[in-house]
């Protein structure tokens, strides 16, 4: 089935578009037993006018209410369906690209299938601590698997050897899981996992990023 573009976007990035917007809600921390630490997320995925998707989110740490109680963590970066690099594409550092994009219409974004159902997709997210993770993955619909294939790592980063993450769209609220691997040898453990709602858009008075709209109130 042919991919369709649900507005004015790239053509490649159809198969992400549903992640775009803002996203606010609650998890908890492990496996999410009941007692596990509890955290309130909010996350951001927005277009760029380049063929790819910019990723923030920023996680505080809880009450069930969502009261927010001190910041967890902060993470960034650029999701985008992968494939072979084109003379469209900008960069390396600041070099421009050329004008025309190298995937104009459905049609030629259905040639960067992996079967039937799959769109292979990259992704690089940036933690604080001195850690930045490569991940390579499919999204198949309104669901996306990712595998760490590469993780760079400074003296801050603690022990931290490979992950996967889950996200996928139910309902209009989007789940998503995260499984960490310590060190090497070691079966993937729970980390982290998470409900989130669809935020209004900007349009419709949408808070700025790094605001969140919660549903408790922040401890002063």
């Amino acid at each position: 089935m042919a991919t369709e573009l649900p507005y004015d976007l790239l053509p490649e990035l159809a198969p992400l578009s549903w992640l775009i917007g803002s996203w606010e809600g609650q998890g908890r921390l492990g496996a999410g037993e009941e007692g596990t630490e509890i955290f309130y997320q909010r996350v951001d995925i927005a277009e760029t006018g380049l063929p790819f998707l910019q990723y923030r989110a920023e996680t505080w740490l809880s009450e069930e209410d969502g009261t927010l109680i001190r910041p967890l963590t902060f993470e960034s970066g650029y999701w985008a369906i992968d494939r072979d690099r084109h003379t469209s594409d900008v960069g390396p550092g600041m070099s421009p690209a050329e004008v025309v994009p190298a995937y104009r219409s459905a049609e030629d974004v259905e040639q960067l299938r992996k079967n039937e159902t799959d769109f292979p997709i990259t992704a690089t997210i940036t933690h604080p601590g001195s850690m930045s993770e490569l991940y390579y993955g499919i999204v198949r619909g309104p669901q996306i698997q990712l595998q760490a294939d590469a993780v760079l790592q400074g003296t801050l980063s603690g022990q931290y050897h490979s992950a996967n993450r889950i996200y996928g769209l139910v309902n209009g609220q989007m789940f998503w899981r995260w499984d960490v691997v310590t060190a090497e040898g070691e079966e993937p453990k729970p980390h982290a996992s998470g409900i989130l709602d669809k935020m209004p858009s900007e349009n419709d008075g949408r808070l700025p990023p790094g605001k969140p709209h919660l549903p408790g109130k922040q401890e002063t």
